[in-house]
C-alpha cells in the first residue's frame, strides 16, 4: 500500500512492487537494489505470459469462419493486431531475460556505452533501460538525423 508521502509525490508501484527507497550510506546496486530489480523484472515477466495465453485462449474461443466478408475481414484485423502486439511482448520478454541474466552476472545497473551508474530512478522508469540518459538521448538524437 502506497504511502500518504508516495501518494502526493505521484509514485506508483511498477509491476506491484513499491518503489526502491535507498537507505543512508548504500552503494549502488548491492544486493538489496538487485533483489528489488529482479522482483519488478519477474512480475513484468509473469504478467506478459499471462497476457500471451489469455490472448491464445481468446483467439481459439473466437475463432469463427464468418460467411460474411466483412465480419471475416474485421475478425482477422483484430486478430492481427493481437500477434502483433504479443509479438512486440515476446521481444521484451527476451529483454527481461537478458536483463535478469544481467543481474545474474553483476552487470545491471551500468551504461553499456560509457560505463557509468544509469540511476535508480531511471531503472524504476525503465528496468531493461542499458544506457544512461545522456547516451540514450544521444543515441536518439543521431537516429533521428540518420532517418531524414
Amino acid at each position: 500500500m502506497p504511502t500518504n508521502k508516495q501518494k502526493s509525490l505521484g509514485i506508483l508501484a511498477l509491476a506491484g512492487v513499491q518503489p526502491y527507497q535507498e537507505k543512508s550510506g548504500e552503494e549502488y546496486m548491492e544486493e538489496p537494489q538487485k533483489v528489488h530489480f529482479k522482483k519488478i523484472l519477474d512480475a513484468w515477466r509473469s504478467q506478459l505470459r499471462e497476457e500471451v495465453d489469455r490472448t491464445v485462449a481468446h483467439m481459439q474461443d473466437e475463432a469463427a469462419n464468418f460467411p460474411d466478408p466483412v465480419d471475416r475481414a474485421a475478425q482477422e484485423e483484430e486478430f492481427s493486431l493481437e500477434l502483433r502486439t504479443r509479438d512486440r511482448e515476446r521481444k521484451l520478454i527476451k529483454k527481461i531475460e537478458k536483463t535478469l541474466q544481467l543481474i545474474e552476472d553483476d552487470d545491471f545497473g551500468f551504461c553499456n556505452s560509457c560505463g557509468i551508474e544509469i540511476g535508480i530512478r531511471r531503472l524504476e522508469a525503465r528496468p531493461t533501460a542499458d544506457l544512461c540518459i545522456e547516451c540514450k538521448t544521444l543515441s536518439e538524437i543521431k537516429e533521428r538525423q540518420m532517418a531524414g
